[in-house]
């Protein structure tokens, strides 16, 4: 139904406005009583090969949401509801931010691709935490993406991110450091190892004080990281990500690469989402577990429209996988037709469980 007839509807409107409609009807459907709970029943994987334990935590399935969509938490019930494993909400910045001017979203139908230059546009963490605070339950873990506020130097972002992690250490169930959106100047360049490293043992710092403060068991850190950095570079900043003590990576974000596009707004500034970044994002997370050698769990994002393609991540090292992109092409009904599609991929490999999966072609090679 979504891709005979909201879809048309939707696309006819500017995409931000679209992205603002849908967001409200999904806040509205997560304030409806019980249904959020019976729709989860329905939609939630019954195939337990696909559940797994990472960080000591259950994962009913590996698909999970990607940041960006849920910038501010505001249809957490609604999105679980939908059979994620797991969610990412954020990026979300200290103080709220209006991000940058629109447009700032676009649809590149020919490529089943989005650009955006949205610039961390969020309510900040006071609102988010107060969002993540009320909720009656949670069916599935929420990530928090954390980043660091426009206005904010390089040389000072660490207090942006480790305020992040203070504010909101009582409400996540794990943090994402965000280094790679191309949208925040300079953002990328805390990518450097040397930065990178500093950076995430502060975040781990403060997750550990916090941890000690409220007595709850600390959360895991990942990092994310950038499609576009030098092979050198990438490598380097692996290292720097598991000499720090990060819990986990995120391969990869949006790239600025416009190789093979078609449409007229490959002109338009942004990092780029979906199929162009399916090959490159599944390179990138083989080589991150050659590198990682199974220290810590990989997520693996970009380009993600089938359970063949979010397979050939699991098998390229990613324990995890996320989507964003497909769903604004494919609609609601996307993670339980990933799950399906993978507990039918495990039974073709006469695999018992989806971590056997886990990194088996990069173990071939």
């Amino acid at each position: 139904m979504y891709r005979r007839l909201l879809k048309s509807a939707l696309f006819r409107l500017d995409p931000e406005d679209a992205h603002h409609l849908t967001m409200r009807a999904l806040g509205a459907a997560s304030r409806v009583p019980v249904w959020p709970e019976a729709a989860r029943r329905l939609s939630a994987p019954a195939d337990p090969r696909l559940a797994q334990t990472l960080w000591d935590r259950p994962f009913t399935s590996p698909v999970g949401l990607a940041a960006g969509l849920d910038k501010n938490g505001e249809a957490v019930p609604a999105f679980s509801a939908l059979g994620f494993g797991f969610l990412e909400v954020g990026t979300v910045t200290p103080l709220a931010q209006p991000g940058n001017e629109r447009p700032r979203l676009f649809r590149l139908p020919d490529d089943s691709a989005l650009i955006n230059r949205m610039g961390f546009n969020n309510g900040g963490v006071e609102a988010l935490g107060a969002r993540l605070a009320a909720l009656p339950f949670r069916s599935a873990p929420v990530w928090v993406n954390i980043g660091k506020n426009k206005a904010t130097p390089n040389e000072a972002a660490v207090e942006d991110y480790r305020a992040c992690v203070r504010l909101l250490s009582e409400v996540a169930d794990g943090f994402v450091v965000n280094v790679s959106s191309p949208n925040t100047p300079g953002l990328r360049a805390l990518q450097a190892a040397d930065d990178l490293g500093a950076l995430v043992r502060a975040v781990l710092m403060e997750v550990e004080a916090a941890r000690v403060r409220i007595a709850r068991r600390a959360p895991p850190v990942l990092v994310k990281l950038a499609p576009d950095l030098h092979p050198a570079d990438f490598e380097a900043s692996v290292g720097a990500v598991l000499d720090a003590g990060a819990n986990g990576l995120i391969v990869s974000n949006t790239t600025l690469s416009r190789e093979g596009l078609n449409h007229p707004h490959r002109v338009q500034t942004g990092g780029l989402s979906g199929r162009p970044l399916t090959a490159r994002s599944t390179a990138l997370v083989r080589e991150a577990h050659r590198l990682v050698r199974g220290q810590v769990p990989i997520v693996g994002v970009g380009g993600i429209f089938t359970a063949e393609e979010a397979y050939a991540k699991i098998r390229a090292g990613a324990s995890l996988v996320e989507v964003y992109t497909a769903l604004i092409y494919e609609g609601p009904g996307l993670p339980a037709r990933l799950n399906r599609g993978l507990g039918a991929l495990l039974e073709r490999d006469g695999l018992r469980n989806v971590a056997e999966a886990v990194g088996v072609d990069a173990q071939s090679l």
